[in-house]
């Protein structure tokens, strides 16, 4: 039964992949005739498991698709686990900003989604290893406490792995809210600066 409920979650979350090129094609026309309002989204992608780095690119692509206007990507790079259990692997992580017409409920379904079609099961727990991680960082200058949402993502601004990224691509970037910037907060951090991960591996 079990393996039956999961190939149905990740035969869904396929078809609601599958259907997103299409969507965002549709939302681009839709904009072009009605004028929707079009805002910037940042998504911060994470993976240790079966070759996380090629697991980044494979969702990079998924989520260029997905995007309605201008998309740009963060290299990517090496982060040592933290609270996990000893020998976890590194992850690979990067931030991607993309545009979409999409609600912060419909842009963060939509990447649950694309975590259960890569793997991922639905209902996961916390501080594991995962073959794919995706987080809504921010979505133009909405601020967001409700239940089904947080934006932007609470702990965004202590993530040296969110911040550095975010850094490269858009280095005068300010979470909705903060006065400080992408630059700045990192700064305060102090931490050391995270490694590029190996090229040579994906």
């Amino acid at each position: 039964m079990a393996n039956s409920a999961t190939e149905s979650a990740i035969k869904g979350a396929a078809e609601s992949v599958k259907e997103s090129a299409v969507d965002s094609a549709m939302r681009r026309y839709d904009r072009a005739m009605n004028h929707s309002s079009i805002q910037h989204a940042l998504v911060a992608l994470g993976s240790n498991l079966d070759a996380p780095a090629t697991q980044l690119k494979r969702a990079v692509d998924h989520l260029q698709r997905h995007s309605e206007g201008t998309f740009v990507c963060s290299s990517i790079y090496r982060t040592p686990p933290h609270a996990m259990p000893a020998g976890t692997p590194d992850f690979a992580n990067a931030v991607v900003r993309l545009e979409t017409t999409q609600s912060g409920t419909e842009l963060l379904s939509f990447l649950n989604s694309l975590e259960v079609f890569f793997g991922r099961p639905a209902n996961h727990e916390k501080n594991v290893s995962r073959v794919l991680d995706l987080d809504l960082i921010a979505l133009g200058e909405v601020i967001s406490q409700s239940e089904a949402l947080t934006l932007p993502h609470p702990r965004a601004a202590q993530r040296d792995f969110v911040l550095q990224p975010i850094v490269e691509i858009w280095p005068d970037y300010r979470l909705p809210g903060f006065e400080a910037t992408a630059s700045e907060l990192l700064a305060q951090l102090g931490s050391s600066p995270l490694q590029y991960w190996d090229t040579s591996d994906y």
